[in-house]
């Protein structure tokens, strides 16, 4: 740590003394203005410049300047987005130390075959690859460069961090009988409906008539009457809906004024007169039918794979922040 200090120091010196002896290098003159370079971080032996950090914000600060916000809140988001990028920089950084200190390396043919992937999974020639790549203001020898440090940075994080999980069958015994609501078998409601729809600027009165008229209906089917020959008699249903028959639902798909009614009814129950968005409507269960579960041979491939991509995000923060505390990092305002 004294070493990694005295690192740090001895940067600040050399840069000191270099941009008051050689400034000119830094500088990038346009007609009554000059544009200097600076260190914005210090992370270890190597620096960030702000010229660097510049590059990397600029595509993130021109969607923020298309947005229309006030200026005040561009200005917040700007800054927002300027220290993220600035701290994933410096995580790139530390990365990038690991990877030499640990002594991963990658071979060109490993980046011609990612190439020839990415080419297959999008059906891309190498002309179409290359035009796609101009358009961004890419050469090909700048998109392997970039190819060759994701590889590099995927091959750290599986020794580091992915070479290191291990789920467990109780692992997914436990997470799957915790989501039952998931993996579980479920009711589904065949619902069918009667509807009186209210004019979208109907007066109170005329209100209250068409609510009145539900209530008799609503009378009628106390009295035995069933649901289907009311059905046929009184409601406005669309022509799509036969019958009134609006088919299968689980109950979270029904909005909540429904379900909170009908969660504790039976078959061949109905509802009170419920005043809807679309006008005052009378439900009845014709049918409650149990859709069975997921058994958990099926859905243990799938479930590993959700545990394993929680716990590596998790390990993988873990380990980040311990190399980050092992580590001089100084971010210069």
């Amino acid at each position: 740590m004294m070493c990694k200090r005295f690192t740090y120091l001895v940067y600040c010196i050399i840069y000191t003394f270099y941009f008051s002896t050689f400034g000119f290098s830094f500088l990038a003159k346009a007609e009554g203005a000059e544009v200097v370079d600076r260190m914005v971080a210090v992370v270890n032996d190597d620096i960030i410049t702000l010229f660097e950090l510049n590059q990397t914000v600029k595509p993130y600060a021109e969607k923020i300047r298309k947005l229309g916000y006030s200026t005040d809140k561009e200005h917040k988001m700007f800054f927002k987005v300027r220290e993220d990028i600035l701290n994933q920089l410096i995580d790139q950084k530390l990365k990038d130390q690991e990877i030499k200190r640990v002594g991963i390396k990658i071979e060109e043919q490993e980046i011609d075959q990612t190439i020839e992937r990415i080419k297959e999974t999008n059906f891309y020639t190498d002309e179409d690859l290359r035009g796609g790549l101009a358009k961004e203001g890419l050469t090909m020898e700048e998109y392997r460069e970039r190819l060759k440090e994701q590889i590099l940075r995927t091959k750290l994080i599986n020794l580091k961090v992915r070479s290191k999980i291990v789920i467990t069958k109780e692992d997914i015994t436990a997470y799957y009988e915790n989501h039952q609501d998931k993996y579980g078998g479920k009711k589904k409601y065949h619902l069918y409906n009667i509807i009186a729809k209210v004019p979208q600027f109907a007066e109170e009165k005329e209100t209250l008539k068409i609510k009145a008229r539900m209530d008799a209906i609503l009378t009628e089917l106390n009295a035995g009457k069933s649901f289907e020959s009311v059905t046929k008699s009184y409601s406005e249903s669309s022509p799509d809906v036969a019958g009134g028959d609006l088919g299968l639902f689980r109950i979270e798909e029904l909005f909540p004024q429904l379900r909170n009614t009908i969660k504790e009814m039976k078959v061949g129950e109905f509802t009170p007169v419920l005043d809807t968005d679309q006008g005052f409507q009378i439900f009845f269960i014709k049918e409650i039918v149990q859709i069975s579960g997921k058994p958990l041979e099926e859905v243990s491939p799938e479930i590993e794979k959700i545990l394993f991509n929680e716990i590596i995000e998790k390990k993988f923060q873990s380990w980040l922040g311990e190399l980050r505390n092992q580590s001089v990092i100084k971010i210069i305002k």
